[in-house]
C-alpha cells in the first residue's frame, strides 16, 4: 500500500497516518519529522537544511526530495503513507520519477477537507511535548492535566506556528502551494476526498472504506 495524504495543517493527516501504520505496518513519512531528525542527527542533509529552518525559510525541493528518497530506499518493500508530501507540483513530479525508478506506483491520494474556521479552532488548541513531539489538542485529545504531558509529567508548549495569529498565514501558503498538487493527482484519477470535520474514528472508518474499494477495483 503506497499512499499520499494531502490536506491543510490541522486536518488530521498525521493522526490517520499513525492509525494505518499501526493497523497495516506501513511506514509514515512526514517531511517535518524528517527535517527534525536529520537536523538532530547532524547528517549532511540536516546541516544543509538547518540554515533555511533557522531563518524560517522553505527548505529547497532538492533537499526534501533527497531525504524522501533515502526513506524510500530504506523501506525494504514495506508500504508507506506520505504525510503532507508532496507540497508542490515539482515535488510531486520528482516523487513520480523516484517511484518509477523503483518500479512502484501510488495506490491512492487522500485529500482531507476541513473548513478554514474549523482549522483555526483546531490549531489554536494544539499543544506539544517539546521533549518527545507528542501532540495534544485541548478540544479533541486533551492531556489528563492541563498543560502537563501524560507520559513524562513535563510542561506542554504551544508552537509559534499554532498560535491563532499565524494560522491564517499558514492556510494561505497551503492554498497557494498545495492546491495545484490536488489538481495534479485529480487529473490522474488518483484522488479521493474525505470530510475530515468528523471524529477521528469516523474519519478512519471512511478512510478504510475508501481503501477497501480501491483494492476491490484492482
Amino acid at each position: 500500500m503506497r499512499l499520499i495524504f494531502l490536506g491543510p495543517p490541522g486536518a488530521g493527516k498525521g493522526t490517520q497516518a499513525q492509525v494505518l501504520g499501526e493497523r497495516f505496518g506501513i511506514v509514515q513519512i512526514s517531511t517535518g519529522d524528517l527535517l527534525r531528525r536529520h537536523r538532530a542527527e547532524g547528517t549532511e542533509l540536516g546541516k544543509a537544511a538547518e540554515g533555511y529552518m533557522q531563518r524560517g525559510e522553505l527548505v529547497p525541493d532538492e533537499l526534501i526530495i533527497a531525504m524522501i528518497e533515502r526513506e524510500l530506499d530504506a523501506l525494504g518493500g514495506r508500504g508507506f503513507v506520505m504525510d503532507g508530501f508532496p507540497r508542490t507540483v515539482a515535488q510531486a513530479e520528482a516523487l513520480d520519477a523516484s517511484l518509477a525508478r523503483k518500479g512502484w506506483a501510488l495506490d491512492r491520494v487522500i485529500l482531507f477537507r476541513v473548513p478554514d474556521d474549523e482549522l483555526v479552532r483546531r490549531l489554536s488548541a494544539r499543544w506539544v511535548n517539546p521533549r518527545t513531539g507528542r501532540v495534544y489538542n485541548t478540544i479533541t485529545n486533551p492531556p489528563r492535566t492541563a498543560g502537563i504531558d501524560d507520559e513524562d509529567g513535563g510542561p506542554l508548549v504551544q508552537r509559534e506556528d499554532d498560535r491563532p495569529e499565524t494560522v491564517a498565514r499558514r492556510l494561505r501558503v497551503y492554498a497557494e502551494q498545495t492546491l495545484p498538487v490536488v489538481e495534479y493527482y485529480r487529473a490522474r484519477g488518483l484522488l479521493t476526498e474525505l470530510d475530515a470535520t468528523r471524529s477521528v474514528g469516523e474519519v478512519t472508518h471512511e478512510l478504510l472504506h475508501a481503501l477497501r474499494q480501491e483494492r476491490a477495483a484492482q
